[in-house]
């Protein structure tokens, strides 16, 4: 690759293994940023240290959101100020100076990364010669090859909102390839793939094979005249055609994906329409501000004309000082007979009259309402400028993009091409993604009892989203999904269920008698419980119905568990229920146990929990060694405390001899390489255990929290194990991502149990 002119190259350093990707396109309004969520996120899985560069700011005036989206999911520590190399005021001023700088700049992100996901500017302004150029320049100069996204569509800014954009054609999407590769390849930079992004769902294939007959015929010309130059040279040797005495140059494929549209992705919040228009949210719910905006309807007519216009998702603008308007579009909006709408936006400042605003606030309606000053056409001209962001908050977006690019883009092979190869660390966020890649494989079906808890609904949409599993929700069908759509949530690939299906609920109510009949249940007895969500899922999992069952986002830990003692039961080999967190501390992911179920474990039930927890291990993909902790390391001390260690170890060495075991062993000599010489030399567990048996629930759940709020350790459970079939339970104040991650981990049980 040869520097550009007038840059200085820079002195030859040693290999560095760091591996970099330039994302760039041809124009703006590509939705490249997605795409570089998802090549980040990619990474992630694979390296420890993943970097992000933008050469060129995006402004001066205000932070690049695009780059502190970016940063948030990274997995280094870089600044937002490390992370941007010059701003266009510098590429106006002097572009070879500014090169130089970004390239400087640049150097010093690579130092602290495993990878760098590098991002090319975004059409704000005008480079020079083409934008284009210039960021092919920047990638040639960075040594890094280039990720190209083209755009699928025509038209931008209103005509999103509005409905008006066009789908390209495969032929005007060869074109647009055969010009940015000319840049590229003037520019020296390596092209390693083409994205055609928002492209026409309906002919993605069509585009794929019209944009990979453009990139080749690129090749074949660029193939045909270094032959050609080879042969004017008299160039030769052995691997010379000897007819021609040409060197055969082989042209690479450019690999070439294409990826759909989703409106979704493009639509601006409600929270970014009440910015333009200086709005003031009147009533409704704040939280509701965050959904997408995915049309505008300009309420200027009669009811009877406005109604069948409703669109899905779209932004109702009503003239403040028409009231029974604002009352048609609220009762339709309620009614779910009509569209679920965004918002209401009362324009003109007028204020809604006083009995109109107290039967109103009587409905209680969630949408959000707002007031702006604005007239009918300016509201309707800022509302359908404001742009969409793939906003950090905007988990919607984020699930949407990843899904998209997991789906359509050959991760493994850009992975491949990029030379990337896999860490030996496990970091937390490595592990986690891994959790869903193997749940995704897995094709599980998991029952979710609590369909009236917003995590639960946006946990849902995040699974669906990226495949993780197949998924049943408890709940009335009207509201669980009218609620999804008051948040923007897209669960349409889910089965609702009502507890009170009658069919299942006297299906599932004869089969708990029979299990519960020894206890003296009746049917009507079994009628009555099976209609509580929770034994309700659990008989979905003991029918074949689900494979799994997350609860507990709403509910104690009884509530949860309770059912699947009476219905699920313990495997024969196992004598007790259990529960192991997996601690995905900064470079490895420990097993813990038990530190949520059993609160003081006798020697056999110790031994119980050793072997299950070091199950589990595997099932993760962790190499099990088994530390039975105590106070005392070896014969050091005594007590019934360490009686009962010395015990269960003994019992766990007799049921297992193939599993690497040690206790009773302090903590210290079980994780220190140092201690454990000193304290128990030769041993094949003490200095790298991996699983931690605690003596008592007591101790393992302190310190479990300990190392957790400590160590700034990512735990992860509890994950109940010794059941015939998985049922997890969640904090009450479990997260949307730490549901995710209990789906998953469900899903891979239940694959596990069913091997």
């Amino acid at each position: 690759m040869t520097p550009v002119d007038n840059i200085p190259a820079p002195a030859p350093a040693q290999p560095t293994g760091v591996k970099s990707i330039y994302i760039t396109s041809a124009e703006g309004h590509s939705g490249k940023s997605t795409i570089a969520l998802g090549v980040l996120e990619m990474l992630r899985r694979s390296v420890r240290r993943v970097g992000v560069f933008r050469p060129v700011a995006r402004s001066v005036s205000s932070r690049d959101y695009v780059l502190e989206l970016l940063l948030d999911h990274d997995g280094s520590d870089l600044a937002y100020e490390q992370a941007i190399g010059v701003t266009y005021d510098d590429v106006h001023e002097d572009p070879e100076r500014a090169l130089s700088r970004i390239v400087e700049r640049y150097k010093a992100v690579e130092r602290e990364c495993d990878a760098v996901v590098i991002l090319g500017s975004d059409y704000t302004d005008v480079g020079s010669p083409t934008e284009l150029g210039f960021n092919a320049r920047i990638a040639a100069n960075l040594g890094a090859p280039v990720l190209l996204v083209l755009g699928g569509r025509r038209g931008q800014g209103s005509d999103e909102l509005l409905g008006h954009t066009e789908a390209r054609s495969a032929d005007e999407m060869r074109q647009i390839t055969e010009l940015a590769l000319v840049e590229l390849r003037n520019a020296h930079a390596t092209l390693v793939g083409i994205i055609s992004n928002r492209s026409d769902p309906g002919h993605l294939e069509k585009i794929r094979d019209a944009i990979g007959l453009a990139s080749r015929d690129a090749a074949d010309s660029l193939a045909a005249s270094a032959a050609a130059s080879g042969a004017g040279s008299g160039s030769g040797g052995s691997s010379a055609d000897t007819a021609t005495g040409a060197i055969p140059v082989q042209p690479r494929r450019i690999p070439v994906w294409a990826i759909p549209e989703d409106r979704v992705l493009v639509a601006p919040s409600v929270g970014g329409i009440v910015e333009s228009i200086d709005g003031t949210l009147v009533l409704g719910d704040p939280r509701l501000l965050a959904r997408e905006a995915l049309g505008v309807v300009v309420a200027a007519m009669s009811m009877r004309n406005v109604l069948p216009r409703l669109t899905e998702g779209a932004v109702v603008v009503v003239p403040g000082d028409r009231a029974e308007l604002l009352l048609a579009v609220l009762m339709a909006n309620a009614s779910g007979t009509f569209p679920s709408l965004a918002g209401i936006v009362l324009n003109g400042g007028f204020e809604v009259p006083e009995p109109v605003m107290r039967l109103i606030e009587g409905l209680d309606p969630k949408i959000p309402i707002i007031s702006t000053e604005l007239g009918t056409y300016e509201t309707a001209v800022r509302i359908t400028s404001t742009r969409g962001r793939l906003a950090a908050d905007s988990q919607v977006k984020y699930d949407n993009a990843l899904g998209l690019f997991e789906q359509y883009v050959d991760g493994k092979q850009l992975l491949e091409l990029l030379d990337v190869s896999k860490a030996d660390v496990v970091t937390p966020l490595m592990f986690e993604y891994g959790l869903l890649d193997r749940a995704r494989l897995a094709g599980r079906h998991i029952v979710l009892p609590e369909g009236g808890d917003d995590r639960i609904l946006r946990a849902a949409s995040t699974v669906l989203k990226r495949q993780v599993a197949r998924l049943t929700i408890l709940g009335e069908e009207e509201e669980v999904r009218g609620r999804a759509a008051e948040l923007g949530l897209d669960i349409d690939g889910a089965a609702v269920v009502s507890p009170f299906d009658a069919v299942l609920r006297a299906r599932f109510a004869e089969e708990y008698q029979k299990l519960r009949a020894h206890k003296g249940i009746t049917y009507d007895m079994a009628f009555d419980t099976v209609a509580d969500v929770s034994y309700f899922g659990t008989m979905m999992v003991q029918l074949g119905l689900a494979d799994g069952m997350v609860s507990g986002a709403a509910h104690t830990t009884a509530h949860t568990i309770r059912p699947a003692f009476e219905i699920i039961k313990t495997r024969p080999e196992v004598s007790v229920v259990s529960s192991v967190f997996l601690m995905a501390l900064a470079d490895r992911v420990l097993v813990y146990g038990d530190c949520a179920v059993v609160p003081d474990p006798t020697s056999d039930q110790l031994a119980d929990i050793a072997v299950s927890s070091s199950e589990t291990a595997v099932q993760f993909g962790i190499d099990p060694r088994v530390a039975m902790l105590s106070y005392s390391t070896g014969s050091s001390g005594s007590g019934a405390d360490v009686e009962k260690v010395r015990e269960a170890t003994a019992l766990v060495r007799a049921a297992r001899p193939d599993l690497p075991v040690e206790g009773p062993i302090q903590y210290d000599a079980a994780t220190d390489a140092v201690v454990a010489a000193a304290k128990m030399p030769g041993s094949k567990v003490a200095g790298r255990a991996t699983v931690f048996i605690f003596p008592d629930l007591n101790t393992g759940n302190n310190t479990y929290k300990a190392v957790q709020r400590s160590a700034g350790a990512v735990a992860i459970g509890p994950v109940l194990q010794g059941l015939r079939k998985p049922i997890n339970d969640l904090s009450r104040g479990a997260l949307v991502p730490d549901i995710v991650n209990t789906i998953a981990i469900t899903a891979i049980q239940a694959e596990g149990l069913s091997a």
